[in-house]
Parts: C-alpha cells; structure tokens; sequence
C-alpha cells in the first residue's frame, strides 16, 4: 500500500503540472504536516490514524477560518478555505453518510451495554476509534449524545 506521503507528492507533481494553486498550496501544506509527524516520531512508523487525524485537523481548520470570513464578509478568503478543504478531504477515506453513522454508533451503543448520557465516554471512546476517518468527531458525538439521550 502507497504511503500518504507518496500519494500527496504524486498529487504535488500533478498540481504542479496543470498548474492548479489551490491545490498546490493545500497539498504542500498537508506534506509539510506530514514531515513534521515523522520528525516527531523519530524513526518511529506513522500510523494510517496518524496520518487521517491529520487530515481531519487541517480540513477542521479550514471550515473554522471558513465560517470566520464568511461571518467577516470575506467571501474571497472564505472560498479558498472551502476550495482547499475539498482538496484535502480527497485523501480521506471515504466519509459515512448520516444514516451509516447512526447504524454504526447504534451497534457500538449495543455492544458497550450503554444506556444513558452517562455511559456518553464509554461510548465515544470505541465510536471514535471504530470510525476514525471516516467521520469527524464532532458529528460522531452529536449522533452518540442523540442516540443516548
């Protein structure tokens, strides 16, 4: 299996080509991040979670600056967050629909014998490795604090 670092460098080589900037800018910027992991780990094997959590980050703070220009009025800047939010959210594993997420954390609710919002750490603890990837966090607690309330 490719490692992301590859995946993106092929994708720099591509951008570069069809002289794409947006996805020039976004893509150097996840491999800088990407760099800056295997630095950390000295040596040590990035993981596949690694690397999606730092997907999930740089896409996070896309819509984050995303809504703060939009709230601004800057819709200039606001469209080259989302533009390279789309970019990045490419290399992500393929994201569940709100139905499959509900399925999902329904099984993991069964599982853990949950039963109420105080049982909302047990659960989120399997939901979040379960699911890594392949939903945000913020929507995976949202369907589990739905599903136990």
């Amino acid at each position: 299996k490719m490692s992301l670092e590859t995946i993106i460098s092929d994708a720099i080589k591509t951008a570069m080509r069809e002289k794409d900037r947006v996805a020039l800018d976004s893509l150097r910027a996840v491999k800088a991040q990407i760099l800056l992991l295997q630095t950390e780990a000295r040596g040590a094997e990035v993981t596949a979670e690694q690397e999606i959590a730092i997907l999930q980050r740089m896409i996070k703070q896309r819509k984050d600056s995303y809504e703060q220009f939009t709230a601004q009025g800057r819709t200039d800047l606001a469209e080259v967050e989302e533009a390279q939010s789309k970019v990045i959210e490419k290399f992500l594993p393929k994201q569940l629909s709100a139905e499959e997420l509900e399925s999902e954390i329904k099984k993991i609710i069964s599982e853990t014998g949950a039963e109420s919002l105080k049982d909302l750490g047990k659960v989120m603890g399997v939901a979040s490795k379960a699911l890594a990837g392949k939903s945000d966090g913020k929507s995976i607690s949202e369907m589990v604090k739905k599903l136990l309330s």
